[in-house]
């Protein structure tokens, strides 16, 4: 089984423009997610996905960069080109590209899933253990059923639990946070981003219910990272202080 990391990396952003080619302790946040990416066992290639000649020139100095349209609406849609182009690969991970210190085994859990052949789409999850993040609609949840398969993702803690008081909510169930980390047969990426944007993908601005509406089961593997993401200027400082130990 071929496996691609395929990281897509955009200039334009509303809160952090340029964020993929910010300074993050000596090295482009871009580099460093390479770095970290190249890592995890079971890789055959990484790929760096932009649509920016700035980003592609400063990445073809360490690393292996493609070109995509600049018409994409997501990151998905920027590694379904890749998948198109690189027809020898199998399974293909999105990596984040504001993740400068993802872990490696986050990948590799990922491509473990793929060893089950029913399993077409892979993402991880994380156990909510604080309150503040089991009612932050910024971070996405996720209920799933026994074989571990997602059941629906909401910017709302799911389930409700009737009749109990919010604070109690965490010691009577176990709620699990979305970790934005994605792996797809090759067939199956190039399929799910033929679909239209769906009516639940549009209320909860969370693209994956738009693959759970058209019939795609997504396996969900639980990790113990979550996802450190850089939104914002100013989160390159706690985010350096937070994993100091890595530079």
């Amino acid at each position: 089984m071929k496996v691609f990391a395929v990281i897509p990396a955009r200039y334009e952003s509303s809160r952090f423009p340029g964020k993929p080619l910010a300074d993050i302790a000596g090295k482009s946040m871009i580099q460093r997610v390479v770095e970290r990416t190249s890592m995890a066992h079971g890789l055959s290639k990484v790929v760096v996905a932009t649509d920016d000649r700035r980003i592609f020139d400063h990445v073809k100095t360490f690393a292996e960069v493609f070109m995509t349209s600049p018409d994409h609406q997501s990151g998905t849609d920027r590694c379904a080109e890749v998948a198109v182009k690189y027809t020898e690969c199998d399974v293909l991970i999105n990596v984040q590209g504001d993740e400068p210190f993802i872990h490696p085994e986050q990948i590799e859990l990922l491509i473990s899933s793929f060893l089950e052949q029913e399993v077409e789409i892979a993402t991880l999850v994380n156990s909510i253990t604080d309150s503040a993040d089991l009612f932050n609609a910024d971070i996405p949840k996720v209920t799933i059923n026994g074989k571990g398969d997602a059941l629906y993702f909401s910017r709302q803690p799911i389930p409700f639990f009737r009749g109990l008081s919010q604070e109690h909510w965490l010691a009577e169930h176990q709620y699990f946070k979305h970790v934005g980390i994605y792996g797809y047969r090759r067939e199956t990426l190039k399929q799910i981003t033929k679909f239209p944007m769906s009516v639940l993908e549009k209320v909860e601005a969370l693209e994956q219910l738009r693959w759970l509406e058209n019939g795609y089961a997504i396996r969900t593997v639980l990790s113990a990272y979550g996802s450190y993401g850089i939104d914002r200027p100013e989160d390159i400082n706690y985010t350096l202080q937070l994993f100091k130990d890595l530079l």
